[in-house]
């Protein structure tokens, strides 16, 4: 084989492999967290808070007692993007049942607000930076990779762990058993 040849065929395994990895990290990913990780990153969560869209404060403690699916994503991040609608259509189907949706963009202020507005995000969205990728690796985010997605349950724990887009139907039963 030439030179040519070889560089070529190098060239594609290479384009392969990095296309096989993209493919593979936008993909959902269910995390294995352990016992210890699953009760401090509840609890790391409710322990923290950060300002919303809206410049105001929240607490995360607010929301202990609830099913919590609990979200990180960045407006850049296309996956964040195509499931936050899947998002939108949960909070509306388990809201009277008892799921509190929050959204915890790392990102800019402004452009959180604008997103939340275009897509009429009906749930809590919160915006944060260190101490926000700081809150997902607590939670068991130990790759730093978004979008990062927990189920808590009613006793404060991480139930379920996700790395990657989520879609609806493949987290529906497990929110149903909780609710």
């Amino acid at each position: 084989m030439s030179k040519l040849g070889k560089l070529l065929l190098y060239a594609a395994i290479a384009f392969g492999a990095i296309a096989a990895g993209v493919i593979f990290k936008t993909q959902q990913m269910n995390v294995q967290l352990s016992g210890a990780v699953k009760q401090a990153g509840g609890e790391a969560f409710f322990a923290a808070s950060l300002p919303d869209i809206e410049g105001n404060l929240q607490s995360f403690s607010q929301w202990r007692g609830n099913v919590l699916l609990v979200n990180f994503w960045a407006t850049w991040c296309m996956p964040c993007r195509e499931e936050i609608p899947e998002l939108i259509e949960a909070q509306d189907k388990f809201r009277e049942q008892g799921l509190v949706l929050v959204g915890i963009a790392i990102d800019q202020k402004e452009k959180v607000e604008a997103f939340s507005k275009e897509f009429a995000i009906n749930y809590p969205v919160v915006v944060g930076d260190v101490e926000a990728f700081s809150l997902a690796e607590a939670m068991g985010n130990t790759q730093g990779a978004l979008p990062y997605t927990v189920i808590i349950n009613r006793d404060g724990e991480i139930v379920d762990a996700h790395l990657g887009r989520i879609h609806l139907d493949k987290v529906e039963k497990r929110l149903k058993s909780l609710l």
